[in-house]
């Protein structure tokens, strides 16, 4: 190996931390062309666990670290929200551990290979800008994995998003809050996921931010997730609930028939299971 690889090399020790993971986009525009690759791998100085993706080895690939090279490496608008975020916070412990999704929510397509690393989770996408149009999430300026130490107590929560650490070294992580990640997962019902599952979870929120909230309701394009937001409030009547300003928040007209068999909840127009709704009420 010459001086000039022997110096590259030291550089994309700084550059790349052992673990994560890059494209080989990336790595052309960091000087790192395709025969200088090739000699890094045939070296073991690299792996590439699946054509066109790199990483300096250390142990088998995380989600994690799958999610953290996408969003602090190659600047993609993703994060993790829905169930996957609210496991995070500690709010769906007693999911079964037999769930393997990983919810992530982007503004664009995933690159292709994020699917096929053989990773004991699966990767399930959304388009995060259907359910909330607008998104900026954290400062771009204040993330990075060399600088994200000296900013994390001061890195606010935009658009619903927040900067989880994970991991030893503690990496930067976005994802939603649980303000946002219970709309993203009422998003989901009643195909993807149960109404059991949102009820329990809705009754262990009692911290949120109803400022947080209300800002977030009166941005949400889906009259279903909002909807179903009012139903299960109503149900467990947390304290922050009473804070919410319902005059600003649009919950469209007419009957929405979410789910064939149930029961019409007579104040937000919704049917859902007939456990759900005192007797009395028409069937859907």
């Amino acid at each position: 190996m010459n001086v000039r690889n022997g110096s590259k090399l030291n550089r994309l020790e700084q550059l790349l931390p052992e673990g994560l993971l890059v494209d080989a986009a990336w790595m052309e525009k960091k000087g790192y062309y395709r025969s200088l690759r090739s000699q890094y791998v045939a070296a073991g100085w690299l792996e590439q666990p699946v054509r066109g993706v790199f990483r300096r080895p250390r142990g088998t690939i995380s989600w994690e670290q799958v999610v953290v090279s996408l969003q602090m490496l190659m600047g993609y608008p993703v994060s993790v929200g829905g169930l996957t975020a609210l496991k995070l916070d500690g709010y769906a412990h007693y999911v079964s551990q037999r769930d393997k999704s990983i919810h992530l929510y982007g503004d664009k397509k995933l690159p292709s290979w994020v699917f096929k690393l053989g990773l004991s989770e699966t990767f399930v996408y959304h388009n995060r800008l259907r359910l909330l149009p607008q998104v900026e999430g954290p400062p771009a300026s204040l993330l990075s994995l060399t600088t994200y130490q000296l900013y994390k107590d001061a890195i606010p929560i935009v658009d619903g998003l927040r900067v989880h650490s994970w991991g030893h070294w503690e990496w930067p992580m976005v994802i939603s809050s649980p303000e946002r990640a219970i709309l993203e997962l009422l998003d989901e019902l009643p195909k993807n996921e149960t109404f059991h599952m949102a009820d329990v979870i809705m009754e262990g929120l009692v911290n949120l931010s109803p400022h947080r909230l209300q800002t977030l309701l009166q941005n949400t394009s889906s009259i279903k997730v909002k909807r179903l937001f009012f139903f299960f409030a109503d149900r467990h009547n947390n304290r922050w609930f009473k804070k919410i300003k319902r005059d600003k928040i649009d919950l469209g007209k007419g009957k929405r028939v979410l789910m064939n068999g149930g029961k019409l909840d007579p104040i937000y127009q919704i049917t859902v299971p007939k456990d759900y709704i005192k007797d009395g009420v028409n069937d859907f």
